[in-house]
This record gives structure tokens, C-alpha cells and sequence, in this order.
């Protein structure tokens, strides 16, 4: 069998294959609770044989919203809502697994498709943004840097998120710190010039990423623990590779367990070539510095490519993000497209619409039954 089909064990974890679907934003909620929108794009993916479906980008408080439709995870309306989707992917054989997050200085815009950009002035729904330093995002408001009690109230908010995750049903929770977004923030020197133990050193800036990920294995324990990292801001005296492969190794002393690795959205000049697989070779240096499972993503598109960069030694496991929306059933294609049919998880209910080759020896499902 392929790498990519093959199953993968991590911790007390295994999940069916290693082609998996990336938190992707919907914009769709209301006071953060989701609903059938986020049900059926997320059950779909599950359908379509994804062996991790990881929810959007959830916030673990109001103000850590990127958007006033996103969703939520700071109340227990919330959980109840998020607790049959966890139900429908699990029962498709995927693992459920949701992205807790805080956007910081990139929080309370206006969602992609809007007819307005920026941020959504407050008499219209929007809020005080925060950030490591009073230092606004090319294009937002100005954000207003968090004191030491607004820092340990966002430590406790993750870990509130989290219980509140776990108790839904969702097996895998992913510490989102790319992207530009409040972690993120912290970790860069680019957005974090701080003086305190929060600024300066990579001990410092690290340190509300690490109270983070401890606070949430300790909330969560039973779940596997992701942290998403972007391996690079793709500009002069950011956050890198090397930083990056030296804080997983920190955060994995203290409970995470896996790194899904993207790149850039701190700044707005970052200098980004994008191409097929353009990201992987950062997941790649950090793999191989730091010893760790990582997750590469980034114009992955099909079978043969998710492939190559699993037998290279890249990655161990593939995330993808459009690919899924242009194609539910991107695990299903992607085996065929491997000439192993077979060992895609099917739905009975799909059957018929495997390839015929796979079907042979399979009078249960042929046409006209």
C-alpha cells in the first residue's frame, strides 16, 4: 500500500490514512455558534475518506474572532453545537479535530467575501483588537498591547477552549500560532517588541505559546495535540525555519505532539514565490531539525504529488485546503489516481461508483441492483 493510505498512529490516535484536511474559515457563524453549514462541509470531507477533518479556525474568545462570523468555543452553547458535527465525522471514519485560535491584531475584520475590507468599526459589530505590541497590521486598526493579566486570561481561555473541545468529541486539537495571528504575533520579532519576559529572547517571545500548549494537554489530556506553526513570515528579520524547529522541540516537551507546518500572514510585504508544493520544503527543514511529525500543505493536488512527498521524507502526513473544497472526495480520487481503489475508505453507500477494476469480484454492487 501507499504512505498516503496507509495508517497512521500517533500516541493513542490512528487515523485511516494520511491525507487530511486543513482548517479552512467559513464566516458563516452566528455569535460563534456553527451550524448546518459548517455540518455538511465538514461531514462531506469525512465522507469523501479524509482520515483527520480538522474544523475552521475557532475562537477561544469573542475578541479572538478574525471575523464576526466565526466560530466559537468560549461557551457551552457552542460545545453543544459542535458536538454532533464531531459525531458525523467520527462516524465516517475520519477523526474529528478543531483549531482553537485567537487572531489577535488581525481579528474583527470583515470576512473575504464582503463587499468592504478592514476592520469592522465598532458601532457596526466589531471590537478592540489585541496584539503583543500596540503595533496595527498593514491596513487594520490599531491593536492595544496586552497587559500581564489580558496574557494569562488568553492561557485560560485556551484551556477553557479546549476542555470544552474534548468534551464535544473532537480527538485532535490544534494550537493555531501561523498565519499572523495572536501566537503568532508573539513568537515573530517583526510584530512583538516587547521588554518584558514576553519580548526579546525566542525564550521570551516563545512563552505564551508554551503556557498555551502546556495549559491545553493538561485541560485535554486524552486528545492529541497539534500546534500549527508558520515555518517562516517569507520576510527580512521574521520568525524562521530554525526558530520554528526549536520552539516545536519546546512545545513538544510540553505535550504537543504533532506540527502542521504552513508559512507567512504576519506581514503584508512578505515576499512569497507560491507554486505546486510550495510550502513543503519548510515543513521538510523542520522535520528534519527538529525530529519531529510534521504535516506539509500548500497546492497539493493531487494522489501522485501527496505520494512524493511522503516517500521523500518530507512530511508524514499530507494537509490539504482547496483541493478539499474543489473535491469532497479528494481521498477517494486520490487512491484511484494511486491504482489502489481498494484502499480508499469507501461509503457503502458509493460503492458503485468505484472504479470498475475495483469492482470485479464485487457482485454486491453492480449496476442495476
Amino acid at each position: 500500500m501507499s504512505l498516503l493510505l496507509s495508517p497512521f498512529d500517533l500516541g493513542t490516535t490512528t487515523f485511516r490514512n494520511r491525507l487530511w484536511v486543513a482548517p479552512m474559515c467559513q464566516y458563516s457563524a452566528v455569535e460563534g455558534v456553527p451550524n448546518d453549514w459548517h455540518h455538511v462541509h465538514l461531514a462531506q470531507f469525512a465522507s469523501g475518506g479524509a482520515g483527520l477533518v480538522i474544523a475552521e479556525a475557532t475562537a477561544v474568545v469573542p475578541e479572538g474572532r478574525i471575523s464576526p462570523g466565526d466560530t466559537g468555543l468560549w461557551n457551552d452553547a457552542q460545545r453543544e453545537a459542535w458536538a454532533p458535527i464531531a459525531g458525523a465525522i467520527r462516524a465516517r471514519g475520519a477523526v474529528p479535530g478543531i483549531q482553537l485560535a485567537h487572531a489577535g491584531r488581525k481579528a474583527s475584520t470583515f470576512a473575504p467575501f464582503a463587499s468592504e475590507r478592514g476592520s469592522v468599526p465598532r458601532d457596526r459589530g466589531g471590537w478592540q483588537t489585541v496584539a503583543p505590541s500596540a503595533i496595527a497590521f498593514e491596513g487594520l486598526a490599531e491593536p492595544a498591547a496586552l497587559d500581564l493579566a489580558g496574557i494569562d486570561a488568553v492561557v485560560t481561555a485556551f484551556a477553557d477552549a479546549a476542555r470544552r473541545a474534548a468534551a464535544a468529541g473532537f480527538g485532535v486539537l490544534e494550537v493555531h500560532a501561523a498565519h499572523g495571528y495572536l501566537l503568532h504575533q508573539f513568537l515573530s520579532p517583526l510584530s512583538n517588541r516587547r521588554d518584558d519576559h514576553y519580548g526579546g529572547s525566542l525564550e521570551n517571545r516563545a512563552r505564551l505559546l508554551l503556557r498555551v500548549v502546556e495549559a491545553v494537554a493538561t485541560a485535554a489530556p486524552a486528545a492529541t495535540l497539534f500546534v500549527r506553526f508558520s515555518g517562516t513570515d517569507w520576510a527580512d528579520g521574521g520568525w524562521d525555519v530554525m526558530q520554528t524547529a526549536t520552539v516545536a522541540s519546546w512545545a513538544a516537551d510540553r505535550g504537543a505532539q504533532f506540527f502542521d507546518i504552513s508559512s507567512g500572514g504576519l506581514v503584508a510585504h512578505q515576499q512569497i514565490r507560491v507554486g505546486p508544493g510550495y510550502q513543503v520544503p519548510v515543513a521538510a527543514q523542520v522535520r528534519r531539525l527538529a525530529g519531529l511529525p510534521v504535516s506539509a500543505v500548500g497546492e497539493i493536488t493531487d494522489g501522485p504529488q501527496a505520494e512524493q512527498i511522503l516517500q521523500a521524507g518530507d512530511a508524514d502526513a499530507v494537509m490539504a485546503g482547496r483541493e478539499w473544497l474543489r473535491d469532497p472526495h479528494f481521498a477517494l480520487r486520490a487512491a484511484t489516481e494511486l491504482g489502489e481503489p481498494d484502499a480508499a475508505s469507501w461509503p457503502q453507500q458509493y460503492l458503485r461508483a468505484r472504479p470498475r477494476a475495483a469492482l470485479a469480484h464485487d457482485a454486491s454492487a453492480a449496476v442495476g441492483r
